[in-house]
């Protein structure tokens, strides 16, 4: 019997967690309505909130157990739809005044992702290579990426711009870089790998 709800959870869809990191889809476009609308403290919340069910969804998945491919493809897709629409959102000087992100920070976090998805896709369908575990950089790159677009939102919600703002951009611009350049050289190790050549 156990083993029937074990087997249940690992299949299910509407699982406890699938349905906290589907939350955050949603309030995603909730979130952007409120910069669009120049609600700044509405907007800090909101992404506050959205970013409390990314530490939700893992804590609950711990706790109960549960998992699902579903839950593998849609944590990561909810966060990246939340992060790439407030990256893209506060680039907009009108609309994150008076902290609008680099347009050159923003390249670089889209280009990073651009060529991890395509080096995804490429050890897909050549190698059938579905697990791609985070590297402690890519880890420490989202988590600072996160609390940038916090500080940004609080910032404007009391109209300061601090010249120091200038070096959180620029600490976010290096950890993303590095960790774009620590994932190339997995996929380079795999690529190795799979042709039977040297990890090292």
């Amino acid at each position: 019997m156990k083993r029937a709800r074990t087997d249940g959870l690992l299949s299910g869809v509407w699982t406890v967690p699938n349905v906290i990191s589907l939350c955050r889809v949603l309030l995603t476009p909730v979130f952007l309505w409120a910069v669009l609308a120049h609600r700044t403290r509405a907007a800090l919340l909101i992404f506050l909130i959205a970013g409390l069910t990314d530490l939700l969804d893992g804590l609950a998945a711990r706790m109960l157990r549960v998992r699902s491919k579903l839950g593998m493809i849609l944590d990561p897709a909810a966060d990246k739809f939340l992060m790439a629409a407030a990256v893209i959102i506060l680039t907009v000087k009108s609309l994150a005044a008076p902290n609008a992100l680099p347009l050159g920070l923003t390249l670089l976090v889209f280009g990073r992702d651009l060529i991890l998805a395509v080096g995804a896709l490429v050890a897909y369908r050549r190698w059938g290579e579905t697990t791609f575990p985070p590297s402690i950089l890519g880890k420490a790159s989202t988590a600072f990426q996160m609390g940038m677009i916090v500080l940004v939102l609080l910032l404007n919600d009391l109209g300061q711009a601090p010249v120091w703002m200038a070096w959180v951009y620029g600490v976010a611009a290096a950890l993303t870089a590095g960790s774009g350049i620590d994932y190339t050289l997995y996929g380079l190790r795999l690529f190795r790998r799979r042709h039977g050549g040297r990890t090292d």
